[in-house]
């Protein structure tokens, strides 16, 4: 009797009697094997002693790790890891060091081992620390890589596209960023993958659509947590200012006009904006004339208030005061990170941005030849982002996560540092509630007063 691999399922060719069929397991008359999803491997394995196991083939690891100094909290959190079978989600901060706890975890387990994570950056940061901390060449899947070793970094994509093929070859299933395995596609790298121990890495692992529940079956659930308050001694000093700005007389004119055009339709037609699921249905419905007269006018109102002319002055104090310190400023979207690389003369960064010329930037960033950087979103999350002091968030969304991740981008430690955040707001805008709902549950954050 045997226990086989097949395209990203589990198949077994008899059930013994005695014992109960779960209800995650099928009988496919096709092949006359019972069958199920590969992450119930490690379920059927000790559910069916005796059987003839041929899901993994033999292979040998052999590592030369350097030995990694880890902090208290990281001990914990793999001490956590491996009560719970080597299972289980941790989520830390940006910056507190998740990445040495997965490598930690590879060394404990010695099998082989693969690493997800949602962007090419991220996937050569990986393969980099892995081959210096482990002492082994690292494959790699992904940015025209296909290069599978014991130990091997994919994206995302490239995992859930090799899974039929390649959901037996790793005993180790490590999700940097974890909460993007939720969604319907990435899910199928969580179900395809037979590895019996698994991590998952997040800064921020509730989403707004609360689908993380969904990985708890494939990943053993949240097994650690800690937040900036309990890790003061590992990062630098920190304060979240929030600076209030008015709109100009012109400004709050064409403001209004757009928003109490967005306001009449929502009212007329009873629509509730309450949360993300009720806006994505209001532009589902935008789809006649008035709708869509709605709708872009909720666009050009938010324009205004992401692009106040005040927003742009407070930069420029911002950019004299902090003048010799590494300084990132945050937008929503790419025109106003254009608007102010033009108007200081600094490099902006934005998913236009070739990526040659994107590392060329950091690469100047973290060495010092720039101190000032202009990014919309897509230094938000996924990107090795050097250290920086100041931050500046011009516009942004509602999203704790998104918040968080750039919090995180300032408070790497450094000696006598002290970092600042300045999130700017439009007063009398919907940016006030915007700003209220990606606050929650984020420390040291207090009004500005220039006086200071």
């Amino acid at each position: 009797m045997k226990l086989e691999f097949d395209q990203g399922t589990i198949t077994v060719d008899s059930w013994p009697h005695s014992t109960r069929i779960p209800e995650y397991v099928t009988y496919d008359g096709r092949i006359n094997r019972y069958r199920a999803m590969a992450c119930f491997y490690r379920d059927l394995s000790g559910m069916l002693p005796g059987y003839d196991d041929l899901v993994f083939q033999p292979h040998i690891l052999k590592l030369n790790p350097k030995p990694i100094e880890l902090r208290g909290y990281q001990k914990q959190a793999l001490s956590m890891w491996e009560g719970n079978g080597k299972r289980g989600v941790v989520v830390l901060p940006t910056a507190t060091g998740k990445t040495h706890i997965g490598i930690e975890a590879i060394a404990r387990v010695s099998e082989s081992s693969l690493v997800v994570a949602p962007t090419i950056e991220l996937v050569q940061q990986w393969r980099s620390k892995l081959e210096t901390s482990l002492g082994v060449e690292v494959g790699q899947l992904g940015g025209e890589v296909r290069e599978i070793r014991e130990i091997t970094v994919s994206t995302y994509d490239s995992a859930y596209l090799m899974a039929e093929k390649l959901g037996n070859r790793f005993k180790l299933l490590i999700a940097d960023e974890v909460h993007h395995m939720a969604s319907e596609q990435y899910s199928q790298i969580a179900k395809m993958y037979a590895s019996p121990y698994r991590l998952g890495l997040s800064a921020t692992y509730e989403r707004t659509d609360g689908l993380q529940e969904l990985l708890a079956p494939f990943f053993g659930g949240k097994i650690f947590e800690m937040g900036y308050e309990e890790l003061r001694d590992f990062i630098s000093g920190f304060e979240i200012k929030k600076v209030p700005v008015e709109l100009s007389d012109s400004e709050e004119e064409e403001y209004n006009h757009y928003r109490n055009i967005f306001l009449s339709y929502i009212r007329r037609y009873n629509i509730s904006l309450k949360g993300q699921f009720d806006f994505q249905n209001f532009i589902r419905k935008s789809w006649n004339r008035e709708g869509r007269e709605a709708l872009l006018a909720w666009r050009k109102s938010r324009q205004i208030a992401f692009n106040a002319r005040a927003k742009l002055e407070f930069v420029r104090y911002v950019l004299s005061k902090h003048r010799n310190e590494k300084t990132l400023i945050f937008s929503e979207d790419t025109d106003t990170a254009y608007l102010v690389s033009k108007e200081f003369l600094i490099p902006a960064l934005t998913y236009k941005t070739p990526g040659k010329e994107r590392k060329m930037y950091l690469d100047y960033f973290r060495e010092g030849k720039i101190l000032k950087l202009s990014t919309s979103r897509i230094l938000d999350e996924g990107v090795d982002v050097p250290d920086a002091s100041v931050a500046v968030v011009i516009s942004g969304s509602g999203s704790n996560r998104q918040f968080k991740q750039r919090l995180g981008r300032i408070v790497r430690p450094g000696k006598d540092k002290k970092a600042v955040m300045y999130e700017l707001v439009a007063s009398g805008t919907g940016e006030s509630g915007t700003s209220r709902r990606r606050g929650k549950g984020v420390p040291n954050r207090a009004s500005f007063r220039k006086a200071e």
